[in-house]
């Protein structure tokens, strides 16, 4: 037993000390710029490269995230979205963070309503940012400037000083010649490590115009992070006859 416990503790100061290692060489310190007309301008073409005001007058769009272990169905115009995942199922206000849940098609009606309710949330948060976090860098909150990498690159980094999940991310856009995204570096809570790069690719244009990223490499590795994308301006785009927020939907 004592040579078991002993092995375990080499196994995990072993293991800490190879993070350790990583973090030595991989991390780095968030680039601080210049915020101004001049990034402001640069965010403007970035948006302007995927067609943001396509992506505005969308009013419908579906799509799966996380292999497809979470699928949505947003309408834009109201804010309102329902989310599926597992055995449960949420229609979210997102303005209010207000919602119902179901579970095996059961109601929830008591204290796991919310847990479910703001779950959703924090999952439609994520999973929508990566749908198209191009659009937002004029979301309230955020702050923007021009910066230069430990590389020499240009990039424009856009800072969520406040809302969202976890304010204070900060991402950094590598734009091509038309000033479309090719890749991003992150300084966000959730990676221990600064300044993780991705790549943005795949891109696909919507039937409304607007242009959207499916595809990320992470250290060689492609993934396809969103699947069974489609937008639309109606419920009939989708197949639907009745309205599926019917349930929370209040006019006036």
């Amino acid at each position: 037993m004592k040579k078991t416990i002993k092995l375990f503790g080499f196994a995990i100061v072993f293991l800490l000390a190879v993070l350790f290692v990583l973090w030595l060489i991989y991390n780095e310190k968030e680039p601080q710029g210049q915020a101004g007309p001049a990034a402001d301008q640069m965010a403007e073409k970035m948006m302007a490269a995927v067609d943001k005001p396509a992506w505005d007058t969308t009013r419908y769009i579906q799509w799966t995230f996380a292999n497809g272990n979470h699928r949505y169905f947003w309408d834009k115009e109201r804010n309102l979205v329902k989310i599926n995942w597992k055995q449960n199922e949420v229609l979210l206000d997102t303005k209010k963070t207000e919602g119902r849940a179901w579970q095996k098609g059961i109601e929830i009606k008591n204290g796991n309503t919310n847990k479910l309710v703001h779950k959703a949330w924090a999952y439609f948060c994520n999973d929508s940012y990566w749908l198209n976090p191009v659009v937002k860098a004029f979301d309230p909150g955020t702050e923007r400037s021009i910066v230069t990498l430990g590389d020499g690159r240009t990039g424009l980094k856009v800072k969520y000083k406040s809302g969202g999940v976890t304010p204070g991310d900060a991402y950094v856009w590598i734009l091509d010649e038309n000033y479309r995204p090719q890749a991003w570096k992150m300084w966000v809570k959730i990676i221990p490590l600064g300044g993780i790069e991705n790549s943005w690719e795949g891109w696909t244009t919507l039937s409304t115009g607007a242009e959207i990223s499916t595809t990320h490499t992470f250290f060689g590795k492609q993934m396809v992070f969103l699947k069974d994308v489609k937008a639309g301006m109606k419920l009939s785009d989708f197949g639907l006859e009745q309205d599926p927020f019917v349930a929370i939907w209040h006019r006036g």
